[in-house]
């Protein structure tokens, strides 16, 4: 189906699109309800605080288990086990993450947001302190045990918003995301090893002892500072009767069913309303629950192994088919590439949504995950081809087009937001379903990374494919990744009768 007869189409059948008036963009409709901005700001405080505390760590991650016992310095076992360390992070959180979201659905989200940012804390702080392989282990998998509250925050923005927004509100996450996607880097790549940058003001043992505790520290500072401000101000969403809001919902749309809903023209009944319940496990695992799971598991694959892939391969030698890149220029480049996410998102998302549809995004999203992949030997290539020169211009733009490949990829997190959301029986069960959409991602982030690491330490070792054997099976696994996604209606499940 053409571009122009899915804009032109106005019939009405199971896969109507997002919005219910096509013929007006949500970003120009005069109707469309205003975001509770306060609320969702200090959502996302939460979120940024979960960035900062993730991509703190990857500028010198690398390094750090280079300088471990274990491994001796031989970069070729880098991949190893920085495979356990994200394996076993995941591992934690797919444990875990379905019983805090469902625990959201039944004493509301703040209690579980705020234990979450408590948990998170002491997580990076360990982080900072540890000095073995297995404290690191340790370490990161409390932080993949508490990290809840990734599903509180998605089941309370789509709480807080109604089908004319819900774009709009899911495409602020993503942007606080990127942005601690370029402080995070930033944090992690200039502040680590600080007695080395600034000798004279960290002069103390310690922080030759500690050399990464620094940037733990001021990650463990943001999230603090996140918790002060939920605690304080974030109003619960979880009511015992149906707010007006959602009463009214649905008076822009002129169909039988939503009139019929209301109760009267004027759209509003105030009467009270039996409130709806957590629904039972087995209610939540419609098709499209389980489908926008799959697809959700899937994409989180590939994503995590290209997010894990750029500073892996680029702190990689370059004899070993990497760029040999200090922790401080990986964090520099991430930072930009946070920066331009951050923009991309938040201006163009609900846009795009609006222009393409759902499916089309998300599916651009996996293709986008190919690009990363293949360029990785040619950017090894025209390092190799430009040594000595001084200055290597293929090589800067082979890396802008491979992290522009990723802003693009990040577009599917939003966008499989938008399905949950509108895939989930009843709103009282947003928990569950975005709990266990988290606990499948969880187990495919836990094996994916580590398999993707081993995979690439094994195409090195061998020399399978001159070390490129790696990038051909991940594009592969793309196929696949593409031929789930074609199960995805071409717009939400909220107008499909299921």
């Amino acid at each position: 189906m053409s571009l122009t007869s899915f804009e032109d189409s106005h019939e009405i059948d199971e896969e109507t699109a997002l919005l219910p008036n096509q013929e007006v963009p949500p970003d120009l409709n005069p109707t469309r309800t205003p975001l509770p901005m306060a609320q969702i700001s200090i959502l996302l405080t939460a979120w940024l605080a979960e960035s900062i505390t993730s991509h703190s760590i990857s500028p010198y991650l690398n390094q750090l288990v280079r300088e471990l016992p274990n491994v001796g310095g031989d970069a070729r076992k880098v991949g190893y086990y920085t495979g356990i360390i994200v394996s076993l992070h995941y591992a934690a959180e797919a444990a875990t993450s379905f019983q805090w979201n469902r625990l959201s659905d039944h004493v509301g989200r703040k209690p579980v947001l705020l234990a979450c940012l408590v948990g998170t804390t002491i997580s990076i702080l360990l982080f900072g302190l540890s000095h073995s392989f297995w404290a690191l282990v340790l370490s990161r998998c409390l932080h993949g045990a508490v990290k809840g509250h990734i599903g509180a925050v998605k089941s309370t923005i789509a709480e807080l918003t109604d089908e004319t927004n819900i774009a709009r509100g899911f495409s602020m996450p993503s942007a606080a995301w990127s942005l601690g996607y370029v402080i995070g880097p930033l944090i992690g790549g200039v502040l680590s090893r600080p007695q080395g940058r600034w000798p004279d003001t960290f002069s103390h043992p310690f922080w030759a002892d500690y050399p990464y505790f620094l940037p733990c520290l001021v990650a463990a500072a943001f999230t603090c500072f996140s918790f002060i401000i939920t605690a304080l101000y974030l109003e619960e969403t979880m009511n015992s009767r149906p707010s007006e809001k959602h009463l009214c919902m649905g008076t822009n749309d002129n169909s039988d069913t939503h009139q019929g809903e209301m109760g009267d023209s004027s759209g509003l009944d105030m009467s009270p309303k039996e409130p709806e319940k957590p629904l039972p496990l087995r209610s939540v695992l419609t098709k499209p629950v389980v489908v926008t799971i799959v697809n959700h598991a899937m994409f989180a694959l590939l994503n995590m192994v290209a997010v894990t892939y750029i500073p892996l391969v680029w702190s990689t030698p370059v004899e070993f088919g990497g760029l040999d890149l200090s922790p401080a220029s990986i964090g520099m480049w991430l930072s930009l590439y946070g920066g331009m996410n951050g923009i991309f998102q938040f201006v163009f998302f609900s846009h795009l949504i609006t222009r393409f549809g759902p499916r089309r995004i998300f599916i651009s999203s996996i293709v986008a995950c190919a690009a990363i992949y293949t360029i990785f030997p040619f950017e090894n290539l025209a390092l190799r081809v430009a040594a000595g020169s001084g200055s290597n211009l293929a090589l800067s733009l082979l890396v802008i087009l491979q992290l522009s490949s990723l802003c693009v990829s990040e577009l599917g997190y939003p966008t499989v937001y938008l399905y949950i959301s509108s895939a989930v029986p009843n709103k009282r069960s947003l928990g569950a379903a975005n709990g266990l959409s988290q606990v499948a991602t969880s187990i495919q982030s836990a094996v994916g990374p580590a398999a993707a690491d081993w995979l690439f330490a094994f195409s090195l070792t061998h020399n399978v494919l001159g070390g490129n054997f790696a990038y051909v099976v991940l594009i592969s696994v793309v196929c696949v990744g593409l031929g789930f996604s074609t199960q995805l209606p071409r717009n939400t499940w909220a107008h499909r009768k299921v």
